[in-house]
C-alpha cells in the first residue's frame, strides 16, 4: 500500500464508503507482516518510495515464493534479485502467479503489476564493455521497473574513446548517469569529467588476475578525480538504480 491508497481509504471512511472495521482489516498489515523466517516490509514505499524487493541468494524456493505471495496483493511492482532459472522455474510453479517473469540477462524475476514508467527525466546506462552487460541489465530491469526512464549505452569503454564522445549530447541530457565498468574502471573518470549530473559508478568483477575480480576497479573508482562520482559495490547493479531512481524522483519533485 503506497501514500495515495492509504488517502483513498481514508477519504472512503470519511464519506461513508467504508466502514472503519473494513478500513482496520486493509491497514492491518502495516508496517509489516511476521511470517516466521522473515518479516515482510508492507510500509517500506511509504517511507522510501520503493517497494521491498527480494534478494534470492541465502533463501530456498519456498521463501522467496511465500514473501512474493505477501507482496503481491499491494498491487505494485515486485522484483526477487540475482535468481536462477531454476529459482524462477520453481517459484513461479509455488506461486501460480500468472505475471511472473524471468529476465534472464538481469538474473531479476519480475511481478508488473503497475505501469511502470513516471514522468521523470533519463537514467543513462553506460558501459565500459559488452562484458559488463549482466550487471548493466540488473540496473536496466531495476530502474525501469522502479518506475523511471532508462536509455543503455554498451561497450564505449576507454579503449575507444571515440565511441563515447559520439553519445555526449544524450549524457549531458541524462539526469543521472551510471557507469558500468571492470578491468581498471577508468571510464568512471572519464565520464564524470564531462557531465554535470550525478555518476555513479558500478566496478564489475570483469577482467585479468590483477583486477583482483573487481578490486582493481573499485578502487580506481573511489580515487576518482573527477568530482561528483558515487561509487557502489563491485556488481552492484541493483544498488546503482536504487540510488539512481531516488535521485529522479527527487530532480522530478515526486
Amino acid at each position: 500500500m503506497d501514500r495515495k491508497q492509504i488517502e483513498e481509504l481514508l477519504e472512503d471512511v470519511r464519506d461513508g464508503r467504508l466502514s472503519v472495521h473494513e478500513a482496520v482489516e486493509r491497514l492491518r498489515h502495516l508496517p509489516y507482516e511476521d511470517i516466521g523466517f522473515a518479516k515482510v516490509d508492507h510500509h517500506r514505499q511509504i517511507r522510501c518510495g520503493f517497494p521491498e524487493v527480494i534478494y534470492c541468494p541465502g533463501k530456498s524456493n519456498e521463501q522467496i515464493a511465500q514473501i512474493m505471495l505477501r507482496l503481491a496483493p499491494t498491487g505494485h511492482n515486485i522484483l526477487a534479485t540475482r535468481a536462477t532459472p531454476d529459482v524462477f522455474e520453481n517459484v513461479k510453479k509455488l506461486t501460480s502467479l500468472e505475471k511472473l517473469r524471468y529476465e534472464s540477462p538481469a538474473r531479476i524475476i519480475v511481478l508488473e503489476q503497475a505501469p511502470a514508467d513516471c514522468e521523470t527525466g533519463s537514467i543513462m546506462i553506460v558501459t565500459a564493455g559488452t562484458a559488463d552487460m549482466p550487471v548493466a541489465e540488473e540496473a536496466r530491469v531495476a530502474a525501469h521497473m522502479l518506475g523511471q526512464h532508462v536509455e543503455l549505452i554498451a561497450d564505449v569503454g576507454v579503449a575507444g574513446l571515440h565511441r563515447l564522445l559520439v553519445h555526449l549530447d544524450k549524457l549531458r541530457k541524462a539526469n543521472v548517469i551510471i557507469v558500468i565498468a571492470g578491468m581498471e574502471g577508468a571510464l568512471a573518470s572519464v565520464v564524470g569529467g564531462l557531465v554535470s549530473c550525478p555518476v555513479i559508478a558500478v566496478p564489475t568483477s570483469v577482467g585479468y588476475g590483477a583486477s583482483f575480480e573487481g578490486l582493481a576497479a573499485l578502487l580506481a573508482m573511489l580515487n576518482s578525480c573527477a568530482s561528483g562520482v558515487t561509487v557502489v559495490n563491485i556488481d552492484n547493479g541493483f544498488g546503482a538504480a536504487y540510488a539512481a531512481a531516488m535521485i529522479n524522483m527527487k530532480i522530478a519533485g515526486k
